[in-house]
């Protein structure tokens, strides 16, 4: 029996005091086809057990898995290996501890975790302080802006993003901003060798709080972050780098070491699977310590207690759970945890010289794949420089093509055409994503399927 502890006349009076006539006048920001109309389709409304297990197994099967076909696709989500290892220590009790650390004395687990966490996050991004995780890269994104907006204390309100940011990235500022007063200036991407850097820079005027500039970018890449640093620093801004593949920072630059002054990402590479979309882990740290009580989220650090003992506590909180709303920063209410300690795990099985080993394969697989695909009559690599994900002109419609490969067993790659469905010039667009996951013989095998459909 459901429960349903409000009457009709208690939804009623919440209705009126809120100022709505329905309970569906709340939801009318959801795309009318995106709200169901009645029961799931496809599901039977009443089964046992097993024949409800039944029928999802046999629902699974039709879905062709990142470890049963050669995989290619990234654009914000990679397939990498995680050790059983991190599973296995994740699950020890000393990190079972409560949801939010509160009481450190029974949290050490936990924040002592959270505080190499912060470290770990820190050296990777060339930054003095990182905080203890957000919810995932893209709103560690718009959190970013949000900081820089604070920091020019809304005296300069344009947001400069790159035509080559995320476009999930770039839509969830977008649609954060209909709540602010930040102007956003977004591009489109450009399909060129090297990144549009002196059309971004174009961009920066005095009114501007921040630039937004993803590293490697949503086509694999680099932008010249030295020079867009200097040029919004002129005009007074921020430059806020985006980073949605960490494994790369194994072997290019650091964002912070460049002058950017808030890095955000995903972490989602080291310690966490693909999982279906989720959950994630958002990464956000800054270059200058005069900014950390702009930070969102909150900190752990490091302290002694009464006998001198060394010990881990809550140090700045800065959401509004903890301080009074409108001082708060953000209203994230939760750091990710259970992913943070798996990326914390998996980065101390690596260690620097693992970080760098792993960078190293996933740049070499990259390369053998890009000049096997790229000789392929009809194929075209853009990228003059990459890391682990190219971006290939293919000559037809990419979204049909991946259709065509996924029918025969190889998960080629991301359309473009799907990540800017209103966008011209990027249909025959493919994005490719090689990690140590991949194997020769899987380049191999999409470079023949490639060739058989193309001809």
């Amino acid at each position: 029996m459901r429960y349903l502890p409000l009457s009709d006349a208690d939804r009623a009076s919440m209705l009126e005091k809120i100022g709505v006539e329905s309970v569906d006048d709340l939801f009318v920001d959801v795309p009318e086809e995106a709200r169901l109309d009645g029961p799931i389709r496809g599901l039977p409304t009443h089964a046992s057990e097993m024949a409800v297990e039944k029928h999802m197994r046999r629902l699974s099967k039709k879905n062709l898995a990142a470890a049963d076909a050669p995989f290619f696709l990234g654009a914000g989500a990679y397939r990498h290996h995680v050790p059983a290892s991190v599973d296995h220590i994740i699950q020890r009790g000393e990190f079972l501890t409560a949801y939010t650390p509160y009481q450190p004395e029974i949290a050490q687990g936990t924040l002592q975790m959270l505080f190499e966490f912060q470290s770990q996050v820190a050296r990777l991004y060339g930054c003095e302080i990182a905080n203890a995780s957000m919810y995932d890269g893209s709103t560690a994104c718009w959190e970013a802006v949000a900081m820089a907006s604070r920091i020019a204390r809304g005296k300069k309100k344009k947001v400069v993003l790159s035509g080559a940011l995320h476009p999930h990235y770039a839509e969830v500022v977008r649609t954060m901003a209909k709540f602010t007063e930040d102007e956003i200036a977004g591009a489109p991407p450009s399909l060129t060798p090297h990144p549009d850097d002196d059309g971004l820079i174009a961009r920066i005027d005095e009114d501007t709080s921040c630039v937004v500039v993803q590293y490697p970018d949503i086509l694999g890449r680099l932008p010249d972050l030295p020079r867009i640093a200097e040029a919004a620093h002129e005009k007074g801004a921020l430059l806020i780098a985006v980073n949605t593949e960490p494994v790369a920072l194994g072997a290019i630059e650091a964002p912070g070491n460049l002058g950017a002054d808030i890095v955000v990402g995903e972490g989602q590479s080291i310690g966490v699977g693909l999982q279906f979309g989720g959950p994630y882990l958002g990464l956000f740290a800054i270059r200058d310590p005069k900014h950390v009580r702009m930070m969102p989220g909150r900190l752990c650090g490091e302290t002694v207690d009464a006998e001198g003992k060394r010990g881990y506590v809550l140090t700045l909180s800065t959401r509004e759970q903890h301080i009074r709303r409108e001082k708060a920063t953000s209203n994230i209410c939760t750091n990710s945890g259970l992913c943070a300690l798996a990326f914390s795990v998996h980065m101390t099985l690596l260690g620097e010289k693992g970080l760098r080993a792993l960078a190293a394969e996933n740049h070499r697989l990259a390369c053998l794949a890009a000049d096997q695909l790229g000789a392929i009559e009809g194929v075209t690599l853009l990228n003059a420089h990459f890391f682990n994900e190219f971006t290939l002109k293919v000559g037809r419609d990419a979204r049909a093509l991946v259709r065509d490969l996924a029918d025969k067993g190889v998960l080629a790659g991301v359309s473009l055409g799907r990540l800017y469905p209103d966008s011209d010039g990027l249909d025959d667009a493919l994005l490719v994503a090689v990690t140590e996951t991949t194997t020769e013989e899987d380049i191999h095998t999409l470079c023949a399927v490639l060739k058989e459909a193309l001809s």
